[in-house]
């Protein structure tokens, strides 16, 4: 068999929308096939359509699979042959154990009573296959994002997949867990199954995907078998050369705005664990501070501490600005004080997707856009249009729901959210997460953009190229301690790790050889 799927001159239109333009897509069996693109390009709706959840009728082509057209109307009917998609958002159930969210809607019973014995005795096949040793009972909820997505697979697994789809399956992922993910992903391959994986990711398609399909503006743009340099693909992405992933910026950085002292904030509950321990650091007017660190370092909770005390339990520390003590201990008055966070959740905390751009942008400074109380819809409207154009914000108009935006421009509505309150420090929590190479030079552009403007930046990120690429300055957290900095311009990511292996262990830099930092590198 030559190809296990063939699609067809896919074409998709929603009212005013032409989403797939005859897109067109042959995958091998016994292959991982990437499918790239920028936000919006079309690569979530065409696995929708392979899936039924957009069913036969609603679009244009054809589906072909093991030689065979197909019509699925639902996605129960692309389960039946062995087609699972793992959306970008996980559809478990917190409050149910793996047993019972893996089976669910697939119950396995005996005259019409759940066999909870052979639910969990399958269940417990299943996690020893994608390397999980918790209880079948264990509550979802109770488990860290990376075992949330094995048990994700596991439930594919369940349903005897044999073309197996990842819609941006690491984009929530700490590099440890994505690590975990990929190489369970090229076992699977060994044993011969075939995927599908959406990623942004490119150093992830490198090192697990065997060919890629490019899509832009809906439409198929290349075909490529076997590994490309990331250059083509993200010219094939953007339609453009991208030789400097990070836009030029000549910093010019004034004296001290911020300082945070002997900020100390604890766990809730439990042994009352320090999440942030004795914390000091200055932030100047104009600069791009990064901190850098593992998951869980505390480099989250340092960041919602300070804004408002919205994680833990505060112990003890203090903030000044402009030389004078604040008072952040709420959201409102981390607000007063010129504090903005934009959460790395952005849609869980950071929009209320239901509503349009034009009612998510004054949602932080809502006295901005009333009078006497009542909000001025004129008002309202002039703002959101204004920070639409300004930031680029692409969407048919201010009233178009946020849900139904692309990733970057998502984005950018919380960004003009924040700056809509005029803050002096703006606080980015993963700022680039989930979003394609191209939206995310935009979001450095704007970052470049407000500092030049005298604005003053705390950048969180994971992804240390990035930090290494926008900031001018990189404090290193750890354990919720603050254990490094350096100008960026003396940093590497060698440098980084290393400051964090010793902080870890108690090493001196004598202790640590550059084949360990190299190591552990490769390792997170």
């Amino acid at each position: 068999m030559d190809a296990i799927l063939e699609m067809r001159g896919i074409t998709k239109e929603f009212p005013g929308v032409k989403a797939l333009d005859n897109v067109n897509m042959v995958v091998k069996p016994g292959e991982i096939r990437a499918l790239c693109g920028e936000n919006g390009a079309g690569k979530s709706t065409l696995m929708k359509v392979l899936s039924g959840v957009y069913p036969h009728g609603s679009y244009d082509g054809e589906i072909l699979y093991k030689g065979k057209p197909m019509a699925f109307r639902k996605i129960a009917d692309s389960e039946h042959e062995g087609i699972v998609i793992i959306h970008q958002e996980l559809a478990l159930v917190p409050h149910m154990s793996i047993a019972e969210n893996i089976f669910l809607g697939n119950e396995i019973a005996k005259n019409g009573v759940i066999d909870r014995h052979e639910t969990n005795r399958r269940t417990a096949e299943l996690l020893a296959k994608v390397g999980l040793r918790e209880s079948p009972e264990t509550k979802v909820g109770e488990l860290g994002m990376g075992k949330q997505q094995l048990i994700e697979i596991a439930k594919a697994l369940s349903k005897k997949v044999e073309l197996l789809i990842l819609d941006e399956p690491t984009s929530s992922l700490n590099e440890h867990d994505s690590a975990a993910l990929l190489r369970l992903l090229a076992s699977f391959r060994e044993q011969g199954m075939t995927a599908i994986m959406i990623s942004h990711k490119l150093n992830e398609i490198s090192e697990i995907c065997d060919s890629i399909t490019v899509l832009r503006d809906g439409a198929t743009v290349s075909h490529h078998s076997g590994m490309v340099p990331e250059s083509q693909i993200i010219k094939d992405m953007v339609g453009r050369s991208m030789d400097d992933r990070y836009p030029p910026r000549e910093p010019k950085i004034g004296d001290v705005i911020m300082k945070v002292r002997d900020w100390t904030v604890a766990e809730e509950g439990g042994d009352g664990r320090l999440l942030v321990n004795n914390a000091n650091f200055d932030l100047k007017q104009g600069e791009v501070l990064g901190i850098a660190g593992l998951m869980g370092a505390g480099r989250t909770e340092l960041a919602m501490s300070l804004f408002g005390r919205s994680v833990g339990i505060f112990k003890n520390g203090t903030v000044t600005i402009h030389g004078k003590s604040v008072d952040v201990s709420t959201v409102s008055k981390a607000i007063k004080a010129g504090l903005a966070y934009v959460t790395e959740d952005r849609k869980s905390l950071g929009l209320i997707l239901e509503d349009s751009i034009r009612r998510n942008i004054p949602l932080a400074n809502l006295p901005g856009v009333a009078k006497n109380g009542i909000i001025d819809r004129h008002k309202e409207g002039k703002i959101a249009q204004d920070y639409r154009k300004a930031i680029n914000i692409r969407a048919p108009n201010i009233d178009q729901a946020t849900m139904n935006l692309s990733g970057g421009n998502q984005q950018k509505v919380v960004l003009a959210k924040w700056l809509f309150s005029e803050p002096e420090i703006l606080i980015l929590d993963e700022p680039t997460r989930g979003i394609d190479v191209g939206a995310k030079y935009e979001i450095y552009t704007i970052i470049r953009d407000l500092a030049a403007a005298g604005k003053s930046i705390i950048v969180i990120s994971s992804e240390m190229p990035e930090l290494l690429g926008i900031t001018d300055r990189v404090i290193v957290m750890n354990e919720g301690r603050l254990v490094g900095e350096m100008p960026t311009a003396q940093a590497t990511q060698e440098r980084i790790m290393s400051v964090i292996i010793k902080s870890g262990h108690d090493l001196t830099e004598e202790d640590i050889t550059p084949e360990e930092i190299e190591a552990e590198t490769a390792h997170v």
